[in-house]
């Protein structure tokens, strides 16, 4: 995808309520603002990156772009795993994100335990391809120490 890697950053909203409800597996949901903004080669599925909330560490993530078909949603969505454990929650903060690579495109699970497991397995594999040089070097992106909020890069 030509776009890749692809940056932006903006505000997590209060998403559907069941990533660690239901799922164990917390994310963070960028406003229909971030979302519309999406380049239209930027397919949907599970991809992979790096995340940092407000002006904190720059760590691994996995983030699903889609219409969640588990869930028969209607709306497209972007919902980031940022693969560190939090003490609170950051709604309303600004999550800065750059997607870096592509995993798979969007399935229907038919089951909770199956939907987990598949994430499990993404988190896996993002945090090894992250590893790659030409993947570590956009962690020290000078993106993720400029605090102006802006589309694109």
């Amino acid at each position: 995808m030509k776009s890749l890697p692809y940056f932006c950053r903006g505000e997590v909203i209060r998403g559907f309520g069941r990533g660690s409800k239901e799922l164990g597996i917390p994310t963070a949901n960028f406003s229909d603002s971030v979302v519309d903004h999406l380049p239209a080669d930027v397919a949907t599925g599970i991809y992979y990156g790096w995340a940092c909330v407000g002006n904190g560490d720059v760590y691994k993530m996995v983030m699903s772009i889609g219409w969640n078909p588990y869930y028969k949603n209607t709306k497209k969505s972007m919902e980031t795993h940022v693969i560190h454990t939090f003490k609170e929650d950051f709604y309303g903060d600004i999550l800065s994100v750059v997607m870096v690579g592509y995993i798979r495109p969007e399935r229907t699970y038919d089951s909770l335990e199956a939907l987990i497991a598949a994430i499990n397995s993404d988190i896996e594999e993002a945090k090894l391809k992250l590893e790659l040089p030409e993947h570590l070097k956009l962690k020290e992106d000078n993106f993720f120490t400029s605090t102006t909020i802006m589309n694109g890069h």
